[in-house]
């Protein structure tokens, strides 16, 4: 065996053969090409070899004097990262190449073999697998963009977003999530601890409009047995639970100016105070807090407190709402079709165009969390491998900027003194009517063409006019 310990940044070949004026012939060959060669005189040292150490592409004879090449292509097959294999063989047949190519080999090449020849047949082999790397890596990329712990979003907002949370996560600093209602501000704080040093401690999340303000600070820094009635024995508040991990107050601008006071000397001091206790008790937490307030504007109405807000806001992050980041929506609504759709059981693909194209129109005024809410009702409602409208329920579409009476028939266009284009004017009319009349009939085609009185075919090429997919 020929070793080589430094390899630089060349293609690393490994040679297999019994045959020892072989391997010095494939490796003078292929080193003059530039190669890394290692070279292996018997199967069993190929796989003593592959269990140790890593090589682009396997040069492997079939017939071997131990054990037969295609065991060697096999375990080859599972290795990490796995090569790319070309077997040759003096004793070459249709069965035996079939039989290797069957097992994953790139090429067969029989002896005697033309040195060019094979020169070729590496040189394809090693760029099939620079290939083969470049879109793993893409695909690995693409599935990062859009999976970002159980963050779903690939769009320019969500993808600086991602990259403020990978910059603070290490951090100990305390962040400030802020965004409407929906927009999945606890997986946020979520993703940070994941990403955090403290991802092996716990994550305690606390909603600070869901507890009682008798309660809160019980639950928060605990209390004593006697403390109030009720008390009957000591309890730990859930700073002190969450010991070296993260605290998640939610909603935190519904917290009372007595609890904000006590918040921000936990803060302050690392240091907690149960009701009824005289002794502080010491605390290693992350704050991390949410809100769909403007505290900024709460401030100045003096509902809460500006220096817990500078304690509490070190680094804000501000989570789009999802009508402004429309591009995340169709992997959104896959990434819930797909969830729901293995919890009930149901063999639903993928949602229609014209579906799509509903949820596209729509304002989302619930964010995420009502888009997710209205797959998981189509899912259930749906008896079709693919989500059609009539499965959609929508709140309040809006179907279009021009007016409408209560009946929903178009009462006019008031033209402005600048004029207007009456083909555009036309043109968006005939759309409105069209998607009206399709969402009426529930997706049913025919339908929808008889309630504009025009016939299938005509419905069908006014509808692909302004839509990029064609009617499903």
């Amino acid at each position: 065996m020929v070793e080589r310990m430094e390899h630089g940044n060349r293609h690393k070949l490994l040679v297999i053969d019994d045959e020892p004026g072989m391997r010095e012939l494939l490796d003078i060959l292929l080193s003059r090409e530039g190669y890394a060669v290692d070279t292996a005189g018997s199967g069993q040292e190929a796989l003593a070899m592959l269990g140790k150490g890593s090589w682009d592409l396997l040069l492997c004879d079939i017939v071997l004097g131990d054990i037969s090449g295609l065991e060697v292509l096999r375990m080859a097959k599972r290795a990490v990262p796995e090569p790319v294999v070309i077997m040759i063989s003096a004793y070459a047949s249709t069965e035996t190449a079939v039989m290797a190519m069957n097992e994953g080999a790139f090429d067969y090449i029989p002896k005697p073999f033309d040195n060019d020849e094979l020169r070729q047949a590496i040189h394809n082999a090693l760029s099939r697998r620079t290939l083969e790397r470049e879109k793993e890596i893409l695909r690995e990329q693409l599935e990062e963009t859009y999976h970002f712990g159980r963050i779903v979003g690939g769009g320019p907002s969500m993808l600086k977003l991602f990259s403020t949370i990978r910059q603070a996560a290490p951090t100990k600093t305390s962040i400030l999530i802020t965004g409407e209602s929906g927009t999945g501000k606890e997986l946020i704080a979520r993703a940070i601890h994941e990403q955090s040093p403290r991802v092996k401690a716990p994550f305690v999340p606390i909603h600070c409009g869901g507890i009682p303000e008798s309660l809160m600070e019980s639950e928060l820094f605990g209390h004593l047995k006697g403390s109030f009635t009720g008390a009957t024995h000591d309890k730990k508040g859930l700073f002190e639970v969450a010991a070296g991990g993260t605290v998640f107050l939610d909603e935190v601008g519904e917290l009372t100016h007595a609890i904000q006071i006590k918040l921000l000397r936990a803060l302050q001091e690392r240091v907690i105070k149960p009701v009824g206790g005289t002794h502080d008790i010491p605390v290693d937490i992350r704050i991390v807090s949410a809100t769909n307030k403007n505290l900024e504007d709460e401030i100045i109405k003096g509902n809460f407190r500006e220096d817990l807000y500078y304690r509490l806001c070190v680094i804000e992050i501000k989570v789009p709402p999802l009508r402004e980041r429309k591009e995340d929506l169709r992997p959104l609504a896959q990434h819930f079709l797909d969830k729901y759709a293995k919890e009930m059981g149901k063999k639903i693909d993928k949602l229609s165009s014209y579906a799509l194209d509903l949820l596209s129109r729509y304002d989302f005024p619930g964010n995420v969390r009502e888009l997710e809410n209205i797959i998981e009702r189509s899912v259930a409602l749906s008896t079709t491998k693919i989500i059609l409208p009539d499965s959609l329920t929508l709140s309040s579409y809006k179907r279009s900027r021009l007016a409408q009476d209560e009946s929903g028939v178009i009462r006019g266009v008031k033209i402005p003194s600048s004029g207007v284009k009456l083909d555009e004017v036309l043109a968006e009319v005939e759309k409105l009517c069209l998607d009206q009349a399709l969402e009426m009939s529930g997706g049913v085609k025919h339908k929808a063409a008889k309630l504009l009185g025009v016939s299938i075919d005509s419905f069908r090429y006014r509808y692909d006019k302004y839509h990029s997919e064609p009617l499903p």
